[in-house]
């Protein structure tokens, strides 16, 4: 290669085309993060929040050992393959989130910590995903990800929490949550910037030119890798080009007749009717998201609080909050190993994404945490909590942590935000009501 064309290749991050630009992944010969060709610059840290509500079965949410040694109960036995790149953390809580009544006061302040006010006039705090993204999201073309799997509802709970709080984890600031786009289509379309007719163009069309003038000038390993990169965007493109149609036809049904498309139920309202499909997309869109640099921050709500998600698939009857109200059954468990199945699945997918002397995923920290520990009882005294990734080598993993019978102030959820956010670059001494990082995290 000449030094001429080494110079072009440097300064090149994107896939550019017709109204769109793709960042790359991780090439050996092109310093996508910047520097120079062969440089050890530092690899972006991302962090993304998955969410499940109304509880876990306790009997089967366990874990001992560590490293490749681990044993994991059978609830969280679709992380098997991961058990060297996971931590299963237990006993941890969000005070605010107690001694508030049962759902939404335990729910709006997941990410935040913050003292959640009842009534008409929302007030709570600023999430840690959009923290993350207010200090870093500069750096990426998209300053977070926020995704859900469920429409949020309106109106109030018994206790007099807005059900905003349980529809909602991500918060802007004290009095607003993040929009939640629920549709793969218009989250994927966000993502490549596909705006009016360009959403009938195929994102990989339109950057195909400069992607084989590109193929010509770096080594062999790297073209392999921009080849499965393609062809990762395009499987997700093809099953995004089918749900964008059925969500356009529900939205002109819903403009005939009236109605609202948000209280619509599932597939009239343009969703997926099955949930598998729906979740695993998000989750796609998250890995793509990371894997490109689109951005680095991002939440995903599979199941909001007090959720009528079915699960048909599973054997179970009930939909989701009224089965958590039988959370020690066995139709319970299949439900939570099945949403331990959706970090599994993504935590795979950034594992099987080389970057640098490792994958995406030695580079992020995928959490999932849900807003209590018994659905039966509303319990949120400790939370279910289980990350993957390294975050860049600042994160050991491998690990089981057992924060049940510390003091209140070794086991506060914002100490392990503030933990991680300082991981992350930030100078910051405090966030919620954690004023110290978590204890031998």
């Amino acid at each position: 290669m000449s030094d001429k064309s080494t110079s072009a290749i440097t300064r090149r991050t994107m896939l550019h085309g017709a109204g769109v630009a793709m960042s790359l992944p991780w090439l050996q010969s092109l310093p996508v993060w910047g520097g120079e060709v062969g440089s050890s610059s530092p690899m972006p840290k991302r962090f993304a929040a998955l969410f499940m509500a109304c509880g876990v079965n306790a009997k089967h949410w366990w874990a001992k050992g560590s490293g490749t040694e681990m044993e994991l109960g059978q609830s969280l036995t679709p992380l098997e393959p991961l058990k060297s790149k996971v931590n299963v953390i237990s006993g941890l809580f969000n005070k605010n989130a107690t001694g508030v009544g049962i759902h939404p006061g335990q729910t709006g302040n997941i990410l935040s910590g913050a003292s959640l006010q009842k009534g008409a006039e929302l007030r709570g705090g600023i999430s840690v995903d959009q923290l993350l993204a207010n200090h870093l999201g500069q750096q990426t073309s998209q300053a977070s990800l926020v995704l859900g799997c469920e429409q949020p509802i309106t109106g109030y709970h018994e206790t007099n929490f807005s059900m905003a709080y349980s529809s909602h984890i991500s918060w802007q600031n004290a009095t607003s949550p993040v929009p939640m786009e629920v549709y793969p289509s218009l989250a994927f379309d966000s993502l490549f910037d596909n705006r009016g007719s360009r959403r009938n163009q195929s994102v990989l069309d339109r950057v195909q030119e400069h992607a084989n003038s590109l193929k010509r000038q770096v080594s062999a390993g790297d073209q392999a890798k921009l080849d499965e990169y393609m062809t990762s965007v395009r499987e997700v493109e093809k099953k995004i080009e089918r749900m964008r149609d059925d969500q356009g036809k529900a939205t002109e049904k819903a403009q005939s007749r009236g109605g609202n498309l948000a209280t619509m139920k599932r597939p009239d309202n343009g969703l997926p009717e099955d949930i598998r499909e729906h979740m695993r997309l998000m989750c796609d869109i998250v890995a793509l998201a990371f894997q490109t640099d689109k951005t680095r921050f991002a939440t995903l709500l599979l199941c909001r609080d007090i959720s009528g998600l079915f699960y048909p698939f599973l054997d179970v009857r009930n939909a989701h909050h009224s089965a958590s109200h039988d959370d020690g059954s066995p139709e319970f468990e299949r439900i939570s190993r099945y949403y331990c199945s959706q970090l599994a699945y993504l935590a795979s997918r950034l594992e099987a994404m080389p970057e640098g002397e490792g994958t995406v995923l030695d580079n992020s920290c995928i959490m999932f945490i849900n807003n209590m520990w018994s659905g039966s009882k509303h319990d949120s005294n400790k939370v279910p909590l289980l990350t993957a990734g390294g975050l860049g080598g600042t994160l050991a993993t491998g690990r089981v942590l057992d924060y049940n019978g510390r003091s209140d102030d070794q086991r506060k959820l914002c100490s392990f935000y503030l933990s991680l956010v300082q991981r992350m670059g930030l100078d910051t001494q405090q966030f919620g009501d954690a004023d110290q990082p978590l204890v031998d995290l």
